[in-house]
């Protein structure tokens, strides 16, 4: 999908969303970090279901500055601890224009003082965007960490789109 950040890949199963990659340096090395870890049959749709191009065009909009809530993506993860999955369902219920910290989404999960493991779960997302793990940030309101390609300043740029207190 190309988008005002460069191209973001998705990966779908017929239950839902696979994987979100976000741009890298070029669209066939996005491509790479999108296809690794999926199945080995992997292959491109000929059709993308419907669903999946009504997210292309918010997720177009979403990057473009207008932000969308996305938590009605239909999902499907590959991997992940029983943990992560946990994380990952809490991070979704992060509202667009909102953030939480590490620790708030430990305790919301049961969890407290489990806030750097949170940290670790998120690292893993294998659906940032629709998973928002970029609206998660340190206690003092810091980034805190973003393992996508550009590091803090791409969580910096994806927050800006969404609260103007870090753009």
């Amino acid at each position: 999908v190309e988008t005002t950040i460069g191209p973001v890949g998705l990966a779908w199963t017929s239950r839902g969303l696979r994987r979100v990659q976000l741009p890298e340096a070029t669209a066939a090395a996005t491509r790479r970090r999108l296809l690794h870890g999926c199945e080995e049959r992997a292959h491109p749709a000929s059709r993308p279901p419907a669903w999946l191009a009504a997210l292309a065009v918010r997720l177009r909009r979403h990057l473009a500055g207008t932000p969308q809530d996305l938590r009605d993506v239909p999902l499907d993860p590959a991997g992940g601890s029983a943990f992560e999955r946990r994380v990952w369902r809490a991070a979704r219920r992060v509202s667009p224009g909102r953030t939480t910290s590490y620790g708030a989404l430990a305790r919301s999960i049961g969890r407290p003082g489990a806030a750097r493991a949170v940290g670790r779960a998120l690292g893993r997302n294998p659906l940032p965007l629709v998973v928002p793990c970029h609206r998660v940030v340190a206690a003092d309101g810091s980034l805190g960490g973003f393992s996508a390609r550009g590091g803090r300043a791409a969580k910096r740029r994806l927050l800006a789109l969404e609260c103007p207190e870090f753009a």
